[in-house]
């Protein structure tokens, strides 16, 4: 039984490398799909809908490439299969995206990338936790934000560099509907995606099972506290039925009252969804009843039940966060073209300018939280880690709602700033506190259970912000952002409640083992 060995720097940095690729991807689509939708003819106050494709992938992808990657050991190892895999499949969905001849092509073009995206990032999360030992998660998660936004903001300002600095045309001319400068972004980003993969695929080694088991011998014996006692399907049946059952039935009536007032038919995805979810509960019910639990569905809705109490508490710290840069990825090209700039017609130029500039803002963003990654994991050692993502949330919620009240183009990358912060510490401050309190048997399913909390927030974004942006705001897309500003704030209170029962305090008398 020994302690988990801690890695040099190039180790780290050499697992988190893919990184750089994914969210070369990611950066693309959140800058410039909703640019490629109104392109196609798209409408703003549908936008959320369109983008349904993303949290709704991730909801079903993630947690299943969790569960099969806990179970899966190869030659290639227990997690970097799925690496490869979905590398290969999103880097085709980037070439195809730009060449979308209509709008219904582009939608599903997204749910394509975004599934493959998901194929290859879920894993990666729970790489850290299996790698690394507690007083180096920080640091490794701090990697992965560097790469995220290294990635992001190179990826963010290509259709901005190849228009500004090499003649590249960003206007659409002809019957090309989308300007050559996102077309050749999105094929840089495609073979971006797949080198810097295949690089972590190729220069990284996974644990044995064997010496996974040992490991967790040790972190338990070591601090007893994080051990989670599992009830089985069969004990968690009544649960099960409740829960499928309220679920199912609030789901109903609210559709019935939807239908009744004759709202909009994007609020059909919540109540349709929650319906959905109990439907779900009631069928690992019947198969727990029946005696068929060695399937993957009763594997995951079993381990979400018993999902440690930090995960709880982190879930409602990841809603508010997410629900915000959710509402600031949809709207921001359409609040700043429109309360910036003062143009909401894609042919015109002032409104591609004012797009372009949202590229730039993102890259800004991007940047700042690359800069701040290895800063977070010094600031987390002299308060916490919990004080240190509350203070990155309130900075992040201040700048974008800023976007309100700053009318000079220039004055928004101030704004961006306080976002970096924040984006930096939520793609690293939860995942290092969440890690401690998993089992690493279920490491990649708990990873991608907590997923659900990233994205369900997304699809209450998709289903109210639409309804919200006709009835409440005017048409007016600022306001989503200043909405967005709020709910990160609420972020930053509720990260104080959680427990984080895996602090680096706690091991400070353990010794460490160097390999």
């Amino acid at each position: 039984m020994k302690r988990k060995p801690v890695l040099s720097f190039w180790q780290v940095w050499n697992m988190s490398f893919g990184f750089l690729g994914i969210q070369f991807g990611f950066a693309l689509q959140n800058a410039n799909v909703s640019r490629i939708f109104q392109s196609l003819g798209g409408d703003v106050d549908r936008l959320a809908v369109y983008w349904l494709a993303a949290p709704v992938t991730g909801l079903i992808v993630q947690p299943i490439i969790g569960y099969y990657s806990d179970k899966t050991w190869g030659k290639l190892g227990r997690r970097r299969p799925y690496f490869l895999i979905g590398a290969i499949l999103a880097s085709l969905a980037l070439f195809i995206m730009p060449n979308s001849p209509m709008l219904w092509v582009a939608v599903g073009t997204l749910w394509i990338m975004d599934a493959s995206i998901n194929i290859s990032m879920e894993p990666f999360r729970a790489f850290v936790g299996d790698m690394l030992p507690s007083e180096q998660r920080t640091q490794g998660f701090a990697m992965q934000s560097f790469f995220i936004g290294t990635g992001a903001v190179v990826a963010s300002l290509l259709p901005y560099a190849l228009t500004n600095w090499f003649g590249v045309s960003n206007i659409a001319v002809g019957d090309q509907l989308i300007p050559l400068s996102v077309k050749l972004s999105f094929y840089i980003g495609g073979l971006v995606f797949f080198l810097a993969v295949l690089w972590t695929v190729m220069r990284t080694k996974e644990y044995s099972p064997e010496e996974m088991k040992s490991f967790e011998k040790q972190k338990i014996s070591a601090n007893p506290s994080i051990k989670i006692e599992l009830k089985s399907p069969f004990e968690l049946m009544g649960a099960f039925m409740r829960n499928g059952v309220i679920f199912l039935v609030i789901g109903l009536v609210m559709s019935f009252l939807f239908l009744h007032f004759e709202l909009e038919k994007e609020l059909y995805i919540l109540s349709g969804g929650l319906a959905i979810f109990g439907l779900i509960q009631l069928l690992t019910a019947y198969f727990t009843k029946i005696n068929k639990t060695d399937n993957g569905l009763v594997g995951i809705i079993t381990d979400m039940l018993n999902m440690p109490k930090t995960m709880g508490q982190l879930a409602i710290v990841q809603f508010f966060s997410w629900f915000a840069l959710f509402a600031m990825w949809i709207y921001t090209t359409a609040a700043v073209t429109g309360h910036v700039y003062g143009s909401s017609d894609t042919t015109s130029a002032l409104y591609n300018d004012g797009a372009d500039w949202v590229g730039v803002l993102f890259g800004v963003y991007n940047g700042f939280a690359a800069l701040m990654a290895f800063l977070l994991p010094v600031l987390a050692k002299y308060t916490s880690r919990k004080m240190t993502h509350a203070i990155a949330l309130v900075l992040g919620g201040v700048g974008l709602a800023s976007f309100y009240v700053v009318n000079d183009p220039n004055l928004l990358i101030l704004s961006m700033l306080g976002v970096g912060l924040a984006w930096a510490s939520i793609l690293s401050m939860p995942y290092a506190i969440l890690t401690g309190s998993l089992p690493a048997e279920k490491m990649g399913t708990y990873m991608g259970i907590f997923n659900f909390f990233i994205v369900i927030p997304q699809i209450l974004a998709a289903s109210i912000l639409g309804f919200f942006m006709k009835h409440l705001f005017g048409g007016e897309a600022i306001m989503a952002l200043l909405v967005g500003g709020g709910s990160m704030i609420l972020a930053a209170v509720s990260v104080m409640f959680v427990d984080d029962v895996d602090s680096p305090d706690k091991l400070k008398k353990q010794p460490a083992t160097n390999s």
